[in-house]
């Protein structure tokens, strides 16, 4: 009987992530959206003009027998810039912050265990790492054009990995 948790991850824009995400065993499923702001029902204009308060994130659900959420953390390092202020490359604002939204106390206590050991031996330890750790609230599914983007417009990932 498989152990299905949650994970909501914001790493600058959602695709890339998704994509990723998508091919690591006993992911079941990965959905982009939006958490963290004030407006309910937020739409893709509305969080990319940078005034609701969300971040563009991913919403995994992973069996958790087969991939644990420390796992689901080292992949999320691995796959965005975790010092840069709202920003991710050439995308800018808060909502393209880096922020893990944790669902329960082990989440927490997971997260900022994950956040204390890169910052001291990992790829960024030579910069302040300024990934927010914090509650999770409503999650708001994206617009079906956003899920599984990459693959139905056969574009490149906007996300390489740094190690």
């Amino acid at each position: 009987m498989s152990r299905v948790q949650i994970a909501t991850l914001g790493a600058g824009c959602f695709w890339g992530v998704e994509h990723f995400l998508r091919q690591i065993p006993g992911v079941k499923s990965v959905a982009c959206g939006y958490m963290g702001g004030h407006l309910e029902h937020p739409t893709y204009p509305e969080v990319k003009q940078g005034h609701t308060g969300h971040a563009e994130v991913v919403q995994i659900a992973f069996d958790a027998d087969e991939v644990c959420f420390d796992e689901i953390l080292t992949f999320f390092w691995q796959h965005h810039n975790p010092t840069t202020l709202n920003q991710q490359g050439v995308d800018f604002g808060s909502q393209y912050r880096s922020v893990i939204f944790y669902h329960d106390e082990d989440q927490q206590e997971a997260a900022l265990r994950s956040k204390a050991h890169q910052q001291a031996e990992g790829y960024w330890k030579d910069k302040t790492i300024v990934t927010e750790i914090t509650p999770a609230t409503t999650f708001w599914r994206a617009e079906e054009y956003h899920q599984n983007y990459l693959e139905k417009n056969d574009e490149p990932t906007c996300h390489l990995p740094f190690y």
